[in-house]
């Protein structure tokens, strides 16, 4: 689900090293929402039911009548009901208070992407919230296809510790031990992803993860310095580290009997 050339030509995104704005340009993260509006829509082997699209995963949308009464449609057949369901959520956009309002609109699977083409008319702090919170949200974001995994350290670098992350968890990273060790489970799926940015402080939640889906995958473990750990969310009791994959140390499958709690 690439961005559509047009996103990159009015994204304007800033020049790597160019100083992050004071205040969000909340013009110009509702203008690059619309061009993710106007996408097409992606099909699925479950459509209509299920579809890929930045603004619904489904074609079965609910759409507002003059009278009041709210009406169900086909957007993938009806295409004036298509133009009809853009136009409302082209409303919802321009009435957005905030960068935050406009972003909860969209669909999961396009956030990160989303970030990527509105970067230059964000904040540092509203940029490493969002960051956080989409990071959380989304599924394996790791593989998102419209970043490498430079790229997606380079979010993290650029981004505020205190406004991505609660002050529990900046104070639970600030008393672990210079020394981590951390976890990661992997499955067929994401076998190939091994040394990624997210990992886990906790073994159990690692083996979950590589057992995910009826599977029965591998639990990897390895020693990271604290000062290479970037964040830390504690979110859905995951523990999550997100760390820089190139300083790992002593990488290795980890043993099932040697299960421990997270090191705090």
């Amino acid at each position: 689900m690439h961005c559509k050339e047009n996103c990159r030509k009015k994204s304007n995104r800033n020049d790597k090293g160019e100083k992050m704005r004071k205040i969000t340009d909340l013009r110009g993260i509702k203008d690059t929402a619309k061009i993710f509006l106007h996408m097409n829509i992606e099909e699925t082997k479950f459509s209509p039911l299920v579809i890929k699209h930045p603004f619904t995963d489904s074609a079965m949308v609910c759409l507002s009548q003059t009278d009041g009464e709210i009406a169900f449609a086909n957007i993938m057949e009806d295409t004036k009901a298509f133009t009809l369901w853009k136009e409302q959520v082209e409303k919802q956009i321009d009435t957005a208070e905030d960068v935050f309002g406009v972003y909860h609109l969209m669909t999961k699977s396009y956030l990160l992407a989303f970030l990527k083409y509105t970067e230059s008319y964000l904040s540092r702090e509203d940029f490493s919230k969002m960051l956080a919170d989409i990071w959380i949200r989304t599924e394996a974001p790791n593989l998102d296809p419209n970043f490498k995994q430079k790229e997606l350290l380079d979010l993290f670098r650029k981004s505020k510790q205190e406004e991505m992350m609660t002050e529990d968890e900046i104070e639970t990273l600030r008393s672990l031990p210079e020394t981590v060790s951390v976890y990661r489970g992997v499955t067929s799926y994401n076998a190939g992803k091994v040394k990624a940015l997210s990992w886990t402080l906790d073994q159990k939640v690692a083996q979950w993860s590589a057992n995910r889906f009826g599977e029965n995958g591998t639990v990897y473990e390895a020693e990271i310095s604290k000062e290479y750990i970037l964040a830390l969310f504690k979110g859905r009791n995951e523990w999550e580290v997100i760390v820089e994959p190139d300083h790992l140390l002593q990488l290795s499958e980890a043993m099932e009997e040697n299960m421990e709690e997270p090191q705090l």
